[in-house]
């Protein structure tokens, strides 16, 4: 076994990541133009927006694909405590913006970003560099579990506060991965599960509302005009898409029927236009990026590059997953955008960078 050391990144998972880039760039202008046009006066409006980040996006990208991964475990506690930092401000009035009632952004004038989309990839880094350093230490409790869980529980209750449910149990979920991945006991994972379960449920049942939104996936036509609404807009675009979809642009759920289109609803609005077929080609990128990141994890030359490879192909995958079953209606409403295609630069930018830290893994990967 030798190290393939300065090699070039594996070309495989490169496709499929401009692949689904380039694909999000169409769909969010054909998803986007008709409200655009709308409310901004320039059906293009969230096309350069999309554009002038995919393009920030892919420089971050290239970058990190050429920066060799072991400098981020160097750099791993500061950009931990920089996460922290940028969300515990953007719950301070006058620093977070109010959307929506919810503080969730940071940032002056047109320019604003998430930082908890950036804290999901600070997490990981982190997280990877924590348990490469633990070694046999992981199977402890307290150094396994107690100390890694209440730094991402950290995070989520932050992240909570905004108030942000779906990034909450993304945050959480992406951790119990890692955690996993690590070698933390399978009896402690599971008791981890079990305590969070009930507490998501207790948090839901304090607000009706939230209550609501949460259960409705389940019958959304018993409450068709207000909590089921979304669900039903977006299984109504994806069953009229058929095998092969309606077209390309061609989208009736656009004109105002299907409601955040261009974000957490855009692979509806895939379904819509482009098919089973459309959907299934999204599918298989998704799919091809989790191969190929697991691939290089299980080849990454060191402990670290293996738990940072493998969480950061579970950072996208679960994303997708997550926002997959909120359009197909498999599960409620979170607010999780679709990795690499939904527009949006918060969630690009992090995830473009994490894409080229996973490339640069891949170019250090052992061969045979």
């Amino acid at each position: 076994m030798r190290e393939r050391r300065g090699g070039l990144p594996d070309i495989i998972l490169f496709i499929a990541v401009l692949a689904l880039l380039s694909l999000g760039i169409v769909m969010v202008f054909s998803s986007s133009s008709v409200t655009a046009y709308q409310e901004m006066g320039d059906a293009y409006y969230y096309l350069k927006r999309q554009s002038v980040w995919a393009a920030i996006g892919m420089v971050a990208m290239v970058v990190c694909m050429n920066i060799d991964y072991h400098v981020w475990e160097h750099l791993s506690g500061v950009i931990m405590m920089l996460c922290i930092g940028a969300l515990a401000a953007v719950l301070v009035p006058g620093i977070g913006h109010l959307v929506a009632g919810s503080r969730r952004w940071i940032g002056f004038g047109a320019f604003r970003v998430q930082p908890s989309e950036f804290a999901k990839l600070g997490l990981v880094i982190f997280l990877a560099s924590y348990f490469a350093k633990a070694g046999g230490e992981v199977k402890s409790f307290f150094k396994g579990t107690v100390v890694p869980l209440g730094l991402a529980g950290v995070c989520a209750l932050l992240v909570l506060l905004e108030p942000d449910l779906g990034t909450t149990i993304d945050i959480l979920g992406v951790s119990w991965l890692v955690m996993m991945i690590a070698g933390v006991p399978w009896g402690t994972l599971g008791a981890v599960v079990a305590a969070a379960v009930p507490a998501v449920l207790l948090y839901a049942k304090n607000d009706p509302v939230r209550l609501r939104r949460l259960t409705s996936f389940l019958d959304p036509w018993a409450d068709a005009r207000d909590s089921g609404f979304h669900i039903i807009q977006s299984l109504l675009a994806i069953g009229s898409g058929g095998p092969f979809g309606v077209g390309l642009g061609m989208s009736r759920q656009k004109f105002q029927y299907l409601p955040e289109q261009h974000t957490d609803f855009i692979f509806a609005i895939i379904g819509e236009e482009l098919g089973l077929l459309g959907t299934g080609f999204v599918l298989l990128l998704y799919a091809v990026v989790g191969a190929r990141g697991f691939r290089a994890s299980f080849r990454a030359p060191d402990t670290f590059g293996s738990l940072l490879a493998a969480g950061i192909t579970c950072m996208i995958t679960l994303q997708a997953a997550m926002n997959i079953a909120v359009v197909t209606g498999s599960m409620p409403i979170t607010g999780i955008t679709l990795p690499l295609i939904s527009s949006g630069g918060s969630s690009l930018l992090p995830m473009l960078a994490g894409m080229g830290i996973l490339l640069n893994i891949s170019r250090h990967a052992q061969v045979r």
